[in-house]
């Protein structure tokens, strides 16, 4: 055991019997991560948690939860279902539904762990004498900071950007600083139910599902016209909230230009029903100005230069955040292409330490 701690190079204390409840999914990444902290002391209780799933979708979660029973069982740790249905429902759900509904772009994975993992589990675990919750996330804490995971093809600091400093003092990441690799090695060596499953995919809880297919139970989304910039119309869409900002696909030109330019949404006219396209990057100034609502902050020094991260894994730039009201910040950056999209989130970091973010309005 005193090998497996110095290859990890552990950087939490010991466990000491505090007691922590770790959110098992049925993956190899949480059955890890109860494997750590057991072996590190902590009092361990596996807790899987059961949300909402539509009746049209092949049910999935029960093989879920009898993976996290096997993983529990071979850890000799307890095991508990938590009912977390009307969290999932009302704050993942519904509210990605209706975003789509107002032509925004929300991200379901963010929404799942404000309202469910760290909003729903943790109020629950605090109420029943926990000490801290734990997931599978690959992220790190510095003190009570929230800093990338050490395996960048895996970090996922930035779908954790709105915890707060107080759901950090009660939160572990135990494979943070493990690489993905050595977490399969891992589950492997202790002979884990889940060492070879593969990663899931989809939407958060739900599965492998199309945004689209899924959104189309829930929204009465009429075909129309793909228009350009001068308003011509030039070709046909399926329904335009299905659409977002930079997206190439999915819409049909009957109209092409000579030189035969691949066209990406640059708007949405919804009242009209119109998907407006470009074959051409819009001219704009070199400073832009990008308004943030909702916005979680750990720590932020106004004009301080930071790098946002405008999605997961995608580009990074150079910005920086002021206050302009209530809880509604500015951003000032760099920006050379049209690919923002309103209800998406934007994540700053200071090097690899993850400050926050905010939603674009």
């Amino acid at each position: 055991m005193w090998f497996i701690k110095y290859l990890l190079n552990i950087v939490t204390k010991p466990g000491l019997g505090k007691r922590v409840f770790v959110g098992v999914s049925g993956g190899v990444d949480s059955s890890v991560s109860a494997l750590l902290l057991k072996l590190y002391g902590y009092d361990v209780t596996g807790v899987f948690m059961r949300t909402w799933q539509p009746e049209w979708i092949e049910c999935t979660w029960r093989e879920e939860r009898r993976d996290a029973m096997r993983v529990c069982a071979h850890l000799e740790i307890p095991f508990i279902e938590l009912d977390l249905e009307k969290e999932y429902k009302q704050g993942v759900a519904d509210y990605m539904i209706a975003e789509y509904k107002k032509g925004r772009t929300p991200n379901p994975d963010v929404m799942c762990n404000r309202e469910v993992k760290f909003g729903g589990f943790l109020k629950w675990a605090l109420e029943n004498k926990a000490d801290y919750i734990a997931t599978g996330h690959y992220a790190q804490k510095n003190s009570n900071s929230l800093v990338k995971g050490i395996d960048p093809a895996k970090d996922q600091s930035y779908f954790l950007w709105t915890l707060t400093t107080e759901q950090l003092r009660h939160v572990l990441f135990p494979i943070g600083h493990i690489k993905k690799n050595i977490v399969r090695k891992l589950a492997s060596w202790y002979k884990l139910p889940t060492a070879v499953k593969k990663d899931s995919q989809g939407i958060c809880f739900i599965g492998e599902i199309d945004m689209k297919d899924f959104l189309k139970h829930y929204i009465d989304d009429q075909p129309g016209n793909v228009i350009d910039k001068s308003g011509a119309v030039i070709g046909h869409h399926d329904g335009v909230l299905m659409y977002t900002f930079g997206e190439r696909h999915g819409f049909t030109i009957t109209s092409k230009g000579t030189d035969d330019a691949p066209y990406y949404v640059v708007g949405k006219d919804i009242e009209k029903n119109n998907l407006i396209v470009s074959s051409s990057p819009e001219k704009k100034t070199p400073l832009q100005e990008i308004t943030l609502i909702d916005c979680v902050w750990r720590e932020l020094l106004q004009d301080k230069k930071y790098m946002v991260h405008i999605r997961y894994h995608g580009e990074s730039k150079p910005c920086k955040v002021h206050r302009d009201g209530n809880n509604k910040y500015i951003l000032t950056l760099d920006m050379s292409d049209n690919t923002i999209a309103p209800g998406q989130s934007m994540v700053l970091y200071d090097d690899s330490t993850c400050i926050g973010g905010g939603i674009v309005a």
